[in-house]
């Protein structure tokens, strides 16, 4: 993803990520990243938990969301290979976030 999209928006990056880890596509090098960061995160946001756990929090998402992205994802993919046509999952995670949570 461009790093453009991320100019002042450092929290949208976290969601993407978020997104990304639902799908089961988030880069291990990223999840590692991340999850050094968690200190910083904590401190920032004044909570604990997991860096995932922070964004859902932030979002005050419902618990069973990763799992309900992960179904929109799956079928997604699975209409896309019957049409010959490969996912791409930086762009699904594009499109998810740019439409259910408008920065």
């Amino acid at each position: 993803m461009s790093t453009d999209r991320y100019a002042g928006k450092p929290f949208l990056r976290l969601l993407d990520s978020y997104v990304l880890a639902a799908i089961g596509e988030l880069p291990s090098a990223q999840q590692d990243s991340l999850q050094s960061m968690e200190p910083k995160l904590h401190s920032v946001y004044g909570t604990k938990g997991s860096w995932q756990q922070i964004v859902a929090d932030q979002m005050g998402f419902p618990e069973d969301l990763p799992e309900t992205i992960r179904a929109i994802w799956d079928n997604g993919v699975a209409k896309m290979r019957a049409s010959g046509i490969d996912a791409e999952p930086s762009e699904f995670v594009r499109q998810f976030v740019d439409t259910n949570f408008p920065h």
